[in-house]
């Protein structure tokens, strides 16, 4: 018996090892879109009203305190941080950056500040942090929204809100952490499980094959591949179903001039010299370009629409 408890306890240490071993998803808490519109922390991009998060970090301390609390509870849960404030510098430092990029033939996008930042940062989870100070009297309390969204699809996979205790004496700072750390295992519970499913699954894209208007070739003529002639859309439609995790992708939309994928399970990682190395949307996409232009001699170009979207564009480089 004395043995059997010995390797039963063994068994419970290695266990409990690997599960404080498994991958925790990287996340960066910015404030919400509710919060820069209630604050006036706006901008204008292509006509449309944006967040502006470094107007709102250099005007509210009470934001930045918050955020830095918000951070510090999720690192003491070993999730990897991404600092806003760090990645809004990194973007101004890079002077290559373009908000539009046109192809010769006249096709052109547009990528928002917000995608840029989503991109450069390359977070799993946004935490999407709304909150107030509500006074009674002398005392002060916190009502807050926290929202955990997947930073490739947007889609919301945690959700915790909720009031704290009032206080006449405790900080902005203290009072976020006291509301929130009863709500946090739970949170952090379903943005784990939320990584699980994708490290199982696949990481959820979208992903635009597109043809310039001056291209000789479109996605429904037939070209030669492998001793077989079909539609070059029909293989490409071939290549993402041998390349995505569990041929996992819905073709929702498509003509001879473009294909919509949405839904593409791409994997977390890939091989390279020997080493594992995380998969973005980018990575996938260029791979995809190396496809068509190694078995049908056609050029193209990649275009980053944010982190969960990139286009293919045929015809042009």
């Amino acid at each position: 018996m004395k043995r059997i408890g010995i390797l039963s306890a063994a068994l419970v240490l290695a266990v409990s090892s690997v599960m404080g071993q498994a991958k925790k998803p990287t996340i960066m808490v910015v404030p919400s879109d509710r919060y820069c519109i209630s604050k006036g922390y706006m901008t204008k991009f292509d006509n449309q009203d944006m967040p502006d998060y470094k107007k709102a970090l250099q005007n509210d301390a009470d934001l930045r305190m918050a955020i830095s609390k918000i951070s510090g509870i999720m690192a003491d849960r070993e999730f990897p941080l991404k600092d806003l404030e760090q990645e809004l510098r990194n973007i101004s430092n890079e002077s290559a950056e373009s908000a539009m990029i046109t192809g010769a033939g006249g096709s052109s996008v547009a990528e928002s500040p917000v995608d840029v930042l989503k991109r450069t940062a390359k977070a799993d989870i946004i935490m999407d942090l709304d909150f107030s100070v509500v006074k009674q009297g002398p005392r002060n309390s916190i009502m807050y929204t926290l929202n955990g969204l997947d930073a490739y699809t947007s889609k919301n996979v945690a959700s915790s809100t909720g009031v704290g205790s009032p206080s006449s004496a405790a900080s902005v700072e203290l009072l976020i952490e006291e509301a929130v750390l009863s709500h946090m295992d739970e949170f952090t519970g379903r943005l784990q499980a939320h990584f699980d499913d994708m490290f199982a699954n696949g990481r959820e894209v979208k992903i635009m094959v597109k043809v310039f208007d001056g291209s000789d070739v479109n996605l429904s003529d037939e070209v030669d591949f492998n001793g077989g002639t079909d539609e070059l859309g029909i293989f490409i439609e071939d290549w993402m179903a041998d390349n995505t995790v569990g041929g996992r992708f819905s073709l929702s939309d498509g003509t001879e001039n473009f294909q919509r994928y949405e839904q593409v399970r791409i994997p977390m990682y890939y091989e390279r010299n020997g080493r594992q190395r995380a998969m973005d949307t980018r990575t996938f996409v260029n791979n995809l370009k190396k496809f068509v232009a190694e078995s049908f001699n056609l050029e193209s170009k990649v275009y980053m629409r944010g982190l969960g979207e990139a286009w293919l564009i045929i015809g042009e480089k």
